[in-house]
């Protein structure tokens, strides 16, 4: 539609339309005020709603008993044995009346110097190229590139296949190749695998006689045909999970240290290490104890670590359990630390049973759990505080949302301002929040009946009463002296005051009927509000929200065709004024 803005009449159309328009606009700013209001109620209750969840997670974590069975223990001799203890532990006493021998790791320490007199073996420098400042230099190469390659298992099966860069040709694939399925390796061999083998042909292909499953991750190391040199070795170590034994392809270009790297981080579980100084090496195991009764922990192998490295003749020792007597028992450990009835030892020397026991003794944290007490406490004061300053907000009635119109005339600290006000008491005296608050004042002050097995049945009985100023809303304020008293005598009741869980509210005890009955307050503001990932279909406050959407939106197509029908009037009156005008200068013109 062509608009024509006053240039017959001189009137300022534009002006004379924009104010027609306030006018017809006025319903719709009420329809973005109610929707700005219906926005601030849903966040407020999603604020008040996140607020509960939190204090229902602290609510949750005061059900469980290690909050009220903290344990300490005491040791008559910290320089020979300590201890700790979870809440499992009983309260106990542990006499150690003598430590025989400790734990050890075995260490295997190779015969002697391995470099060749008058040389000095280079441990970062590539084997191949140092080979002969070895005193023996039997290292059983063999002409080979080791390659390897990972595959991902796309669906379960036994049947895989590597795959062979054009002219490569698997060298030894029934014997040097080293085959691992998410880090568990499995043996080689050239007839029908069983379970916890597999077999490699020339081709590439690789048989397991088990399923592997799906994602997993198929590692392959191999040898392909070539001038350059390797060689390959395998040792054997005993573990409290078992004989563990790993095979490793050393390419002639790798350097000592790189042996080491790939020793020290396989599933061996040992620790290889060169001093250059006396120019010997050391073998010694991460774990503690002895896992092959009568026999080396550490068994190295012919070729490059007997020969070439020295192990055939090297000394092991270590490897021993730790012999001790507790209440009488004599018994062994494979560790200095060790786990009994909740109780965590650790010995620290040996003595005998001529000298004075260690005593360990187990008793209830009363600390701990009165910090855990009171800092729940001082939680649910907290909570109730911010809530109740919710519901207390003043509504200022008089301070609507700003319209754009009205936005643009004020400043930035004046539109804080005023949003601040217009904000205020969007949750004044909400009847689900005021319920909240009831209910969890009940739930604390409720008493417990005497069928749940406790001495105690209120919260006054451990030191812990209500507020007498009636300002702060119901807090709860604790006597300390009375509470660690409470705690001290009779954990277990205060343990059911809180925790006691039976067929009637009477006999849930106090946490246990507060985090069921938060959890049917946030299901009530989760229908009003819902949360940040729900649809406006599934809240009531969404559900407003989107009719007042499609009223502004047929609003604003109303204003649409209104305002089209204003500039059609004025533009009719202007093409009116203009034919007025042509006709005047004509009739001026014939009498002129």
């Amino acid at each position: 539609m062509v608009r024509i803005g006053g240039l017959a009449s001189g009137m300022d159309i534009d002006s004379l339309v924009a104010d027609l328009m306030k006018a017809e606009k006025m319903p719709l700013d009420k329809l973005k005020q109610n929707k700005q209001v219906l926005e601030w109620q849903r966040d407020g209750y999603r604020e008040m709603n996140s607020l509960l969840f939190s204090f229902r997670n602290a609510a949750f974590d005061m059900k469980l008993t290690s909050n009220y069975r903290a344990r300490t223990t005491n040791s008559s001799n910290a320089e020979k044995v300590t201890a700790t203890a979870t809440s499992a532990a009983s309260q106990a006493s542990y006499s150690i009346s003598k430590v025989d021998q400790l734990a050890t790791a075995a260490t295997k320490v190779n015969a002697g110097a391995i470099s060749a007199s008058g040389q000095k073996v280079d441990p970062s420098k590539a084997l191949q190229d140092i080979k002969d400042s070895f005193a023996n230099t039997n290292f059983n190469w063999q002409t080979g590139t080791v390659k390897n390659q990972t595959v991902t298992a796309a669906a379960d099966g036994t049947s895989f296949k590597l795959t062979l860069e054009t002219g490569q040709v698997l060298k030894n694939f029934d014997k040097d190749a080293i085959i691992k399925v998410d880090g568990k390796s499995f043996k080689l061999v050239t007839g029908t695998p069983q379970a916890g083998e597999a077999a490699l042909d020339t081709d590439g292909n690789l048989t397991f006689g088990e399923t592997i499953k799906k994602g997993s991750v198929i590692k392959a190391d191999y040898v392909i045909e070539s001038t350059d040199q390797y060689f390959s070795f395998d040792m054997q170590t005993h573990t409290s999970t078992g004989l563990k034994k790993e095979n490793f392809l050393i390419q002639g270009t790798e350097s000592l240290t790189n042996v080491f790297t790939k020793v020290n981080s396989s599933s061996l579980g040992v620790t290889a290490l060169y001093d250059s100084f006396s120019d010997k090496i050391t073998l010694t195991r991460k774990e503690t104890g002895d896992f092959n009764m009568g026999g080396n922990e550490i068994i190295t192998s012919a070729g490059f670590l007997n020969n070439v490295l020295r192990f055939g003749s090297g000394t092991e020792t270590g490897g021993q359990n730790a012999k001790f007597t507790i209440n009488g028992l004599e018994t062994e450990r494979t560790s200095n630390t060790f786990e009994m009835s909740g109780v965590t030892f650790t010995l620290k020397n040996t003595f005998t049973a001529a000298e004075p026991p260690v005593a360990i003794n187990v008793t209830n944290d009363t600390n701990a759990v009165f910090d855990n007490i009171k800092k729940f406490v001082t939680l649910y004061n907290e909570t109730i505080v911010k809530i109740q300053t919710k519901t207390d907000e003043t509504r200022y009635r008089d301070y609507q949302p700003l319209s754009d119109e009205e936005r643009e005339a004020l400043s930035d600290k004046q539109q804080e301002q005023w949003d601040e006000k217009a904000k205020s008491g969007m949750l004044r005296k909400d009847s689900i929040l005021t319920g909240a608050l009831s209910q969890m004042r009940t739930d604390f002050y409720s008493t417990l009946s005497s069928a749940s097995g406790t001495s105690f049945t209120h919260l006054t009985n451990i030191g812990i009463t209500t507020s007498t100023n009636y300002r702060d809303g119901g807090k709860l304020i604790i006597d300390e002296a009375k509470l660690k008293k409470a705690i001290e005598e009779n954990p277990d009741g205060v343990e059911k005051l809180f925790t006691s869980n039976g067929p009637t509210n009477g006999e849930k005890g106090i946490i246990t009927n507060l985090y069921d009955n938060l959890k049917t307050t946030m299901d009530k503001l989760n229908a009003k509000a819902g949360t940040s990932s729900s649809t406006s279909q599934q809240f009531t406050i969404g559900r407003n929200l989107s009719s007042i959407d499609n009223q502004i939106t047929r609003f604003e197509d109303r204003l649409t065709q209104v305002e089209d029908r204003y500039w059609s009037q004025f533009t009719a009156m202007e093409k009116a004024i203009q034919r007025s005008n042509e006709q005047m200068s004509y009739l001026m013109q014939q009498f002129g």
